[in-house]
């Protein structure tokens, strides 16, 4: 089967795609550089001349906080966009199966347990309104040219050199700064990277969807910063009372953006933010990997 796989330099792409080729899939790459089609998808991409089986379309802005307009307006140039410019250029040659790497920030929510697809999309950040509108394009467009789509909505996901707040985390427990607040008890869905070749060859004979994708476990806080500090030869990292941590937001509100921690932030990291995979391993007979046991830098 033949795929083409965007945003073949990130994350998804270096950690996906080699694993994808020893499952024998002929995977070509879409990319800014070093990839076998090398364009912007926020431009206009010239018509494939050859047809793919597959589209696995992992491109996209993430892993940033808009400060301005104008850097707000990248993320719906990416991911909403590019997305479309995508679909214009496969139009003279139809995939059978298009899968979108979406989000669970679509849902907007910064704490709350077993959340599913059911739950209404109510992300209102940059990034969670792009990925809404490039899901809505791609249910229509697919939908009238009758192509398979799967919209999976990852939670963090972790690998080796992950990005984002995982690569936050390992940075500051490198440097000792990384503290666990009231015993880093809160919980969050987690995903292992190479699990997207696994779902990728598990979905060839399915219907298409819209699926949550995380593993079972949920670990916590102080689950994932002793694994990290065990693979670093680092102490596990030490707790702040929850008390200490309350006064130092309240503080950070009165500061601003500029605090290190405000009450937001504060509920974020003490609250947890769990989402349901129930219908994944029903739907597609897929059982994750334990990203607690796969773990490595």
């Amino acid at each position: 089967m033949k795929i083409l796989f965007t945003g073949a330099n990130g994350f998804l792409g270096k950690n996906v795609i080699p694993v994808l080729r020893r499952k024998s899939f002929d995977v070509k790459t879409l990319g800014t550089h070093s990839a076998d089609f090398v364009n912007n998808i926020t431009d206009e991409i010239p018509l494939f001349e050859e047809r793919f089986d597959m589209i696995f379309h992992a491109a996209g802005k993430a892993h940033s906080i808009p400060k301005s307009k104008e850097e707000e307006i990248i993320f719906y140039d990416v991911n909403y966009q590019g997305t479309k410019n995508l679909c214009l250029s496969l139009e003279k040659n139809l995939p059978k199966i298009f899968i979108f790497i979406s989000t669970v920030a679509v849902y907007g929510k910064d704490f709350g347990q077993n959340i599913s697809e059911n739950f209404p999309l109510e992300g209102n950040t940059p990034y969670a309104k792009s990925k809404i509108l490039a899901e809505k394009f791609l249910a229509d467009w697919c939908k009238a040219n009758n192509v398979k789509l799967f919209i999976l909505r990852p939670s963090l996901i972790a690998g080796p050199n992950p990005p984002g707040n995982l690569r936050d985390m390992i940075n500051a427990i490198k440097r000792r700064k990384y503290f666990n607040i009231a015993g880093g008890t809160a919980r969050k869905s987690i995903f292992w990277v190479e699990d997207f070749a696994e779902l990728t060859a598990s979905i060839i004979n399915k219907d298409g969807g819209i699926y949550n994708v995380c593993d079972n476990h949920n670990p916590s806080f102080k689950d994932i910063s002793d694994k990290i500090s065990k693979m670093l030869n680092k102490k596990p990292a030490a707790s702040i009372p929850y008390f200490v941590a309350l006064l130092l937001a309240k503080i950070g509100d009165l500061l601003g953006e500029k605090a290190p921690i405000n009450s937001l932030r504060l509920k974020k990291i003490t609250e947890s933010l769990t989402f349901s995979n129930e219908k994944i391993k029903k739907e597609l007979d897929f059982n994750p990997s334990n990203v607690m046991e796969k773990f490595q830098l």
